[in-house]
């Protein structure tokens, strides 16, 4: 430690002390995730003088980020996320190492990029990354601290305690493909992030230098409308430990829907190139759900769900009204969703009904990025 008094005030907290602080300088803290939980974990870790911290992400800085990932600006934006967190914890701290991995963790790469962490912070944004690290933990024997935010709730505990339970206590398995919405569908309010991100710092720290008890044999569930936590108990089975530690949970491909960038959703599709369309004119079809919908549209789309293209006639016949207007008029049917996925089923159930339609690349997300 050479610099005592950055960290006067935690030195001189009863039951923390200089002893306290050494196990944070000696320490190696692994973070999955610089995004909006990884934002304030990551200022946090440098600020409390963790001496050594990875940060693991593959992902660019873009301009829909700002709102809630603080430990980014807007010059980084086009940046790999790694670079600019390195930079800002530095910035705050110079005297801790920070150690950058721009790809994504696997279940290939996991327990080699993992190795000699103390804890891993997980904040990753699939399940396939979630299981990874879940299993690499198990091997290692790191205690693994995660989180999840949608919407306006949060979700956080320490898994891999000793006699605790692991990931795959809570979830066996992978949901269903479509059961989870996407943080770029439900939406995410900023300081949720920013709560449970900070909680997961907090926890992390109460790991290495034995400071308290950890959140471990329960999830903590934050109601960010209610500013209230509720506790819910979970009892660890060591035959899942066991099976954890023999081989990462299978995540299968069709699980992939549209991209998202926090908590629970999924694995992002991988989309060719596509051209943009024009929107002067078009005949525009909004196929997400009405309240997404309501919450934010391009002007002039008219709402056909695909729940509704897919589950009654009437949704199809309702939609061909709208393609025989962009018929008449010479005008391109032009259908957009969140991020592409439920645009490019529903133009599969159109020309199914002998209607052409063209796909918005990126949706209302990408749309919103071009103004």
């Amino acid at each position: 430690m050479t610099d005592l008094h950055r960290y006067q005030r935690q030195i001189t907290l009863a039951g923390f002390g200089l002893d306290g602080q050494r196990r944070l300088t000696d320490a190696h803290v692994a973070v999955l995730g610089a995004g909006g939980l990884g934002s304030p974990a990551l200022l946090y870790l440098a600020a409390a003088g963790v001496g050594e911290v990875t940060v693991i992400d593959d992902d660019v800085v873009s301009t829909s980020n700002l709102h809630r990932q603080v430990i980014h600006t807007d010059a980084a934006v086009g940046s790999p996320k790694t670079a600019s967190a390195r930079r800002e914890m530095l910035a705050r701290n110079p005297d801790i190492t920070v150690h950058t991995v721009s790809s994504r963790l696997t279940a290939e790469n996991a327990v080699t990029l993992l190795r000699g962490a103390d804890v891993v912070l997980d904040g990753t944004d699939n399940f396939a990354a979630r299981y990874a690290c879940s299993h690499a933990c198990a091997v290692l024997g790191i205690p693994h601290v995660w989180a999840s935010i949608l919407g306006f709730d949060g979700q956080l505990t320490v898994f891999g305690m000793p006699a605790g339970p692991v990931y795959e206590d809570v979830f066996p398995t992978p949901p269903p493909a479509g059961t989870v919405p996407s943080c770029s569908a439900a939406g995410v309010l900023g300081p949720v992030v920013g709560a449970i991100g900070t909680a997961m710092a907090l926890e992390a720290v109460k790991v290495v230098t034995g400071v308290g008890s950890p959140l471990s044999g329960e999830v903590g569930y934050f109601d960010g409308l209610t500013g209230r936590w509720e506790y819910i108990p979970v009892v660890a089975d060591p035959s899942v430990a066991a099976r954890v530690r023999r081989a990462p949970t299978p995540v299968p491909g069709e699980l992939a829907v549209e991209p998202s960038d926090e908590g629970v959703p999924l694995e992002p599709v991988v989309q060719p190139v596509q051209p943009v369309p024009s929107l002067e004119d078009a005949v525009l079809l909004d196929v997400r759900e009405p309240d997404e919908y309501a919450t934010v549209h391009i002007p002039g789309a008219v709402n056909v769900p695909l729940s509704r293209l897919r589950g009654t006639a009437a949704g199809v016949a309702e939609a061909a009204e709208h393609a025989a207007e962009a018929t008449r008029s010479g005008r391109p049917l032009v259908v957009y969703c969140a991020a592409g996925t439920r645009s490019a089923q529903a133009i599969g159930i159109l020309a199914d009904a002998g209607i052409t339609g063209v796909d918005y690349p990126g949706g209302i997300n990408a749309w919103l990025e071009r103004q």
